[in-house]
């Protein structure tokens, strides 16, 4: 009698991971292909709770190939994505895709034909989640953006344990305006440093390396210090629900 009460407790434990597949698929994952130049690019994708963006570069120059991404959810077996945006094709925004996976120790495979490598598993950076900005000072006044929350126009920054994008898009007018992202990393002591590898609008500035000061305060993230332009920077972040 005194093993049937343990047998309960492994069976729960055994049915909630079998409730749960897409955590095993949480953080960033690289691959790489050949690009339309015939130069080896990079891919890397990012899944964190509820959202993922996937993202083509050229690693030499810094050129920002194309960018899609939106809400996903999986089971065992499947993978689908509702696009919020797609750079290459607007016509996909507001569609699902569906497509099967496997998942092999740090290789996942999509279509039993790409493969990516695990980068993170949305450790350690202290920042990893899918964040929309709700606030931003300007002239020294702090502006509310928070509307945004239930409005079509976001901007996203989509954090695994090592990796950063930040997107900006319109999800009423399939509207995809630029992109950038890179690696990161905090610290203790509050500092937040991100190293650029692509940037839509200025390729230049791949490889560029930012730091801010950053602060979670009631779970919103407040991000300072000074961007690529050497303009203040002061803005605040909310997890995307």
């Amino acid at each position: 009698m005194r093993f049937f009460p343990f047998l309960l407790l492994v069976l729960s434990s055994f049915t909630l991971q079998a409730q749960s597949p897409a955590t095993q698929l949480l953080g960033a994952w690289e691959s790489t292909f050949v690009d339309s130049e015939g130069r080896n690019s990079n891919l890397t994708m990012t899944i964190v709770d509820g959202f993922m963006a996937m993202t083509a570069y050229n690693a030499d120059s810094g050129e920002f190939i194309a960018t899609l991404g939106g809400r996903w959810r999986a089971d065992w077996d499947n993978f689908s994505i509702t696009y919020e945006f797609d750079s290459s094709d607007s016509s996909q925004v507001g569609g699902v895709a569906t497509m099967p996976y496997k998942l092999s120790g740090s290789v996942l495979i999509f279509n039993e034909d790409k493969f990516w490598t695990r980068v993170d598993d949305g450790t350690p950076g202290a920042l990893a989640g899918a964040w929309e900005i709700i606030g931003r000072k300007r002239d020294g006044v702090m502006q509310d953006l928070s509307s945004r929350r239930t409005g079509p126009r976001k901007t996203m920054k989509i954090m695994s344990g090592k990796r950063f994008q930040w997107i900006a898009f319109n999800t009423e007018t399939n509207q995809f305006s630029a992109t950038g992202g890179g690696s990161y990393t905090t610290n203790k002591e509050g500092l937040y440093i991100e190293k650029i590898e692509f940037f839509s609008r200025d390729p230049a500035r791949a490889g560029q390396q930012l730091s801010f000061d950053f602060e979670l305060v009631n779970g919103d993230w407040v991000h300072r210090g000074v961007s690529t332009k050497g303009d203040p920077v002061h803005e605040v972040w909310s997890l995307r629900k």
